[in-house]
């Protein structure tokens, strides 16, 4: 499984990115998909999640802000990022679940300016 994730960059506070991750193989196969991120100096924390069946889920601090989607013909998952804040500043991690195996991306840093 190869994960390539990408949309990162610089952005103003209240601003909005998409992060993409194209993946091998299709969604469906995966228990589910997810999106970490990991501030300097802080543990990987996790950001939303998606099921095979397409049941999301998100993190407090990205309620209301954040939407994980999939587009399968496209093997790719993305992360619609809106209101960002400088605390949103991080590399963000796309990860998916086949079994019991984690796979992961690259990771694409996201910094985010007040």
């Amino acid at each position: 499984v190869q994960l390539q994730a990408s949309g990162g960059g610089l952005v103003q506070a209240g601003g909005s990115l998409t992060l993409s991750c194209a993946h091998s193989g299709t969604s469906s196969r995966f228990n589910y998909m997810a999106w970490y991120r990991q501030a300097p100096g802080k543990q990987r924390e996790l950001v939303a999640t998606i099921t095979s069946g397409g049941i999301t889920d998100y993190a407090d601090a990205a309620k209301g802000r954040f939407t994980i989607s999939r587009d399968s013909a496209k093997n790719t998952v993305y992360l619609q990022m809106s209101s960002l804040k400088p605390e949103d500043t991080a590399i963000y991690y796309c990860n998916a679940v086949l079994r019991v195996t984690n796979y992961w991306g690259q990771g694409t840093q996201v910094t985010v300016s007040s």
